[in-house]
């Protein structure tokens, strides 16, 4: 095996060599550039998450292509993509030619003792800033047992949305534990000036009032207000200024959360395998611009395969309405009714989340426990659908989505329900960045370029290894564009490293413009094609992955291994 990696390393890099001597004025038949690897595209396609369950709630993972209807703003679009991501069986393949991601990665093609390695990342993000004491003891109990069962497989993280707490990927329960132990219930903004006697108004109720026009919901708070200081001729002067600050703070709390949350995804974003958000808090209203803000999270959730989980930290919804025995005019009063709207109202972005990304939402229950099991596993089977919208205006308006079934009979869908446009159209480029970054960070192997890996390494001191990667390539089946007397491809060749907690370490990106003529494309396909990377590491345990990229017939080759520097 290292013989024969040998001899086309060799020879292609005698044509790097040759390349670099060649006279100016003559295009070289090889020619290589070098980077560091980073990831970062906006694509015109739109990929809908869809979910699938029958009557008894289990996932459907028989379904084709031509079993779904997908409408943008009410129109029927052409789906172009189509892919079933399977959890639970690995080697499955999907419908349409898109491998699914298997459960567990194939870990075996280099040399180094068998190890459990990670394939799952669950970050818990919990809702400090909206959570109150009495909804936060319970839920954190939950996590506590919940972590003592992690699967040797699996990392979990801790952030709030708040920031005040944040644990990277462990599966260290005692660092867990350390981490929950510090959350604390606190907003982020300054409450209203009357701390004695603040007057229950929600943002619900202040939305109703300063943007909705809403006069009863106004009466509503002017009446709280009179409960708090008596009667007053100034009460609706201050349930006003109250609606108004209840706004504001709205807004600086929202975006925090959604702050925060779109940085959690950008770091699932650089893990391999299955990645998914475990949302814990009671909810919170999403008003006006923060809209935008949502909806502009839930595309990079899925561009990156991130999955959110919600659970709604407030229980049963008869918690809400006081003592079951309450009377029928208190449960029938406006005060009540505006209470359990603006509950229903702080439930809709956690569902949004979840059903835009493929997760689940678990409420109006108090087993907490059963609730982070459940969330826990993700379905089992997930469509993907995705489609370029035909006329589309690249405006940032927002679109409203449908997805059905030909034969919708005993089915439950959960899918996205909207996107916003892009403001600018993303060229070829764009799409190609796109298409490698989704397989650096996946553990799938995809073979449509057959391609060996081999590693060698030394240590360099106490603390320091030098890391040697070799790729070699068979490029009979690429698709060369002939441009007079040349055959002509570009191979973009990306080699990762991970450490053994999934964390992305480093990474080099080598584009390859190969313009061959006849003799040495006809060498090139008897012998292959290596491409070799050096890295200065620290000792330790690394999960190395290659994924190479054509131009021309937009194929792609992916493979992982280990290696152990002790």
């Amino acid at each position: 095996m290292l013989k024969y990696a040998l001899q086309p390393r060799v020879f292609a890099f005698a044509c790097l060599a040759l390349a670099a001597t060649a006279p100016a004025q003559e295009e070289p038949e090889i020619a290589s550039r070098q980077s560091p690897a980073t990831f970062s595209s906006k694509v015109n396609l739109v990929s809908v998450p869809v979910v699938v369950r029958d009557g008894k709630g289990r996932a459907v993972g028989n379904l084709r292509q031509e079993d779904f209807r997908l409408f943008d703003k009410g129109k029927p679009q052409v789906i172009t993509r189509f892919s079933v991501q399977t959890n639970g069986a690995p080697g499955n393949t999907a419908i349409g030619g898109t491998k699914a991601s298997p459960a567990v990665p194939a870990l075996s093609t280099l040399p180094g003792p068998e190890k459990v390695l990670p394939d799952r990342y669950v970050a818990y993000v919990f809702d400090d800033v909206h959570l109150n004491f009495q909804n936060l003891v319970p839920v954190r109990a939950a996590a506590e047992r919940h972590f003592a069962t992690l699967p040797p497989t699996s990392r979990a993280a801790i952030f709030t949305t708040s920031g005040r707490v944040s644990l990277d990927f462990t599966d260290d329960r005692d660092k867990l534990r350390e981490a929950l132990s510090r959350i604390a219930p606190g907003p982020t903004s300054s409450p209203p000036p009357d701390v004695e006697c603040p007057p229950g108004i929600t943002d619900y109720e202040a939305d109703r009032i300063v943007n909705g026009q809403d006069g009863q919901a106004f009466a509503a708070a002017t009446a709280e207000v009179i409960k708090c200081y008596g009667p007053t001729d100034a009460a609706p002067t201050i349930a006003m200024s109250i609606a108004h600050q209840m706004i504001g703070a709205n807004h600086i709390e929202t975006g925090a959360s959604m702050g925060v949350l779109t940085a959690v995804i950008q770091r699932l974003s650089v893990m391999p395998g299955s990645r998914a958000i475990m949302l814990l808090s009671p909810g919170y209203m999403v008003l006006g611009d923060s809209r935008a803000q949502q909806t502009e999270l839930l595309d990079r959730a899925i561009r990156a395969s991130v999955v959110i989980n919600s659970l709604n930290a407030r229980g049963l919804y008869t918690k809400l309405l006081g003592d079951a025995g309450a009377t029928r005019d208190r449960m029938d009063s406006p005060r009540m009714r505006y209470k359990f709207e603006s509950a229903q109202a702080d439930e809709d972005v956690m569902a949004e989340m979840a059903d835009g990304t493929g997760g689940k939402y678990f409420h109006n229950d108090n087993g907490f426990d059963e609730g982070l099991k459940q969330l826990a596993s993700p379905p089992e089977f997930t469509y993907v659908l995705g489609f370029s919208p035909q006329n589309l205006k690249f405006d940032g308006s927002y679109h409203t989505l449908k997805i059905t079934l030909v034969n919708a009979k005993g089915t439950e869908l959960q899918a996205r329900r909207g996107y916003w446009a892009p403001n600018h159209a993303a060229g070829a480029e764009e799409q190609a960045k796109e298409e490698i970054r989704e397989a650096v960070f996946s553990l799938e192997e995809v073979r449509d370029i057959p391609l060996d890996v081999t590693t060698d390494f030394f240590r360099t001191g106490d603390t320091a290894a030098e890391l040697t990667v070799d790729a070699h390539l068979d490029l009979n089946d690429l698709k060369f564009r002939t441009a007079g007397d040349r055959s002509q491809d570009t191979l973009t060749v990306v080699t990762g490293l991970f450490d053994q907690n999934g964390r992305y370490v480093k990474g080099i990106q080598r584009v390859i413009d190969l313009r061959l003529r006849a003799q040495t494309l006809e060498k090139v396909l008897g012998s292959g094609f290596a491409v070799k990377e050096t890295f200065d590491i620290a000792p330790g345990r690394y999960v190395v992955r290659v994924v190479v990229r054509d131009s021309e017939g937009q194929t792609t080759s992916a493979r992982n291994g280990t290696v152990d520097i002790q």
